[in-house]
C-alpha cells in the first residue's frame, strides 16, 4: 500500500499560502442583483463582469460526461497550466526532480526549465514500451512527480496500465497520466481510478477530440485535496468567460464529438497500413491516437519536400530515440489522400 502523504511533498509556502480572494468569492452562496464590489464598468454586460473563477457550471456538465465529481476538476488554460502548477506547487527549485520518460511531450522538460528543476529522462523500450522498474529505479528523495504521458506523444501508443499502475503504488510522490489523446484509445482511462490512487493526477484537453484547441482550456482530475491546491496556487480568473461559455456550447452536443472520434479512428485504421506500403517508409508504429509515428528512409528530405507541396507534418528526426520519424496527424479524408498522393510521387 502506497503511504502517501500529500503535506510532505508540498512546497511548505505553498501549503502555507492564503490565495487572493476573488470579489466573486466572498458573497458566494447569497443573492446579489447589484454588483458594486470588483471596480467593474457597469456597461457592457456580461462582458464587463468577471468570469465564475471556479467556472463551476462547466465542471457540473464536465462531471457527467467524464464520470469525475466536480469537486475533483481543474480547469486551466490548456493542460500547460496545470503541468506548470504541479511544478510550481511540488518542487522546490534547484533541491526538487522530476522523472519523464523519453521521447514524450516536450512541455514537461520545458516547464521544469522554467521552474528551475531537475527533469531527468527514463529512455522507453523497444516499441516505446514503459519499464515501471526502469522509471523507479531513477527516482529519489528529491523526486516529487513523474510524469507519464498515455497514449504517448510522439510514438502514440497507449503505455502498458500495469506498468502504471506498478510506479502508482510503488512511488509515494505525484504521478501525472497525461491522457490528452486517450479519447481515440480503447483503454479504461485512468481519471477513472482517482479513488484507488491518491496521488494520482490526470490531464485531459479540449484541444484534442474536441476540436477546440483554439480555446486553451484543459482539465486536470485528482483528489479534492489536490484540486484545492491547484485552484489556491493558480491566477484567480484563469478562464476567461468566452471559453466557458463555447465549453459549454460543445458539451451541449457530445453526439457530434462521439462522430469526429469514430470518424478519426476509421481513417487512422486505414492510413496506416496505406503509409506502410510507401516505398519511402520502413515502419510505421501502432497508435492508440489521432496521429501516428512512422520511420522513412530520409525524414528531413521528405519533411522539405512536403513542405514545398503545401503539407506540415512534424519532423521528429531530432527526438530521442526517433531517427528518421516523421509525426503525422489524421486529417480529413481528403487532407490523407492529398498526403498519401504527394508521397507515392516520390522516387
Amino acid at each position: 500500500m502506497n503511504n502517501f502523504d500529500l503535506q510532505a511533498l508540498v512546497r511548505p509556502n505553498i501549503w502555507a499560502l492564503k490565495p487572493y480572494s476573488c470579489a466573486r468569492d466572498e458573497f458566494k452562496g447569497r443573492e446579489a442583483s447589484v454588483f458594486l464590489d470588483a471596480n467593474e464598468n457597469p456597461y457592457n454586460g456580461p462582458l464587463n463582469r468577471y468570469p465564475d473563477p471556479l467556472q463551476e457550471e462547466v465542471k457540473a456538465v464536465l462531471s457527467r460526461i467524464k464520470g469525475v465529481p466536480a469537486e475533483n476538476i481543474f480547469l486551466g488554460n490548456g493542460s500547460d497550466e496545470a503541468i506548470d502548477l504541479i511544478f510550481r506547487i511540488f518542487c522546490n527549485p534547484h533541491v526538487d526532480n522530476v522523472v519523464a520518460i523519453q521521447p514524450t511531450y516536450g512541455m514537461y522538460g520545458v516547464c521544469a526549465d522554467i521552474n528551475d528543476v531537475s527533469y531527468r529522462n527514463v529512455n522507453l523500450e523497444e516499441g516505446y514500451r514503459l519499464n515501471a522498474d526502469k522509471v523507479l529505479e531513477a527516482t529519489d528523495m528529491h523526486t516529487k512527480a513523474v510524469f507519464l504521458c498515455s497514449p504517448n506523444n510522439p510514438s502514440g501508443n497507449a503505455l502498458d496500465p500495469n506498468e502504471i499502475e506498478k510506479i502508482l503504488v510503488n512511488y509515494q510522490g505525484i504521478v501525472v497520466v497525461d491522457e490528452a489523446y486517450s479519447d481515440f484509445s480503447d483503454y479504461e482511462p485512468f481519471r477513472l481510478k482517482l479513488a484507488q490512487y491518491p496521488n494520482l493526477v490526470v490531464l485531459n484537453t479540449f484541444s484534442k477530440a474536441w476540436g477546440c484547441a483554439a480555446m486553451r482550456l484543459g482539465m486536470a482530475f485528482a483528489s479534492k485535496e489536490i484540486i484545492g491546491l491547484f485552484n489556491k496556487v493558480k491566477y484567480p480568473y484563469n478562464v476567461n468567460l468566452l471559453t466557458q461559455q463555447k465549453a459549454l456550447e460543445m458539451l451541449s452536443d457530445i453526439t457530434k464529438i462521439q462522430k469526429w472520434i469514430v470518424s478519426i479512428k476509421k481513417e487512422r485504421a486505414s492510413m496506416l497500413p496505406a503509409f506502410a506500403d510507401l516505398p519511402i517508409c520502413e515502419k510505421v508504429y501502432p497508435s492508440d491516437a489521432n496521429f501516428f509515428l512512422a520511420k522513412v528512409k530520409d525524414a528531413n528530405a521528405l519533411y522539405n519536400y512536403l513542405i514545398d507541396n503545401g503539407i506540415v507534418v512534424r519532423n521528429r528526426n531530432n527526438v530521442a530515440l526517433c531517427g528518421n520519424c516523421l509525426r503525422i496527424t489524421i486529417g480529413t479524408p481528403e487532407e490523407n489522400c492529398a498526403l498519401l498522393a504527394a508521397l507515392r510521387k516520390v522516387k
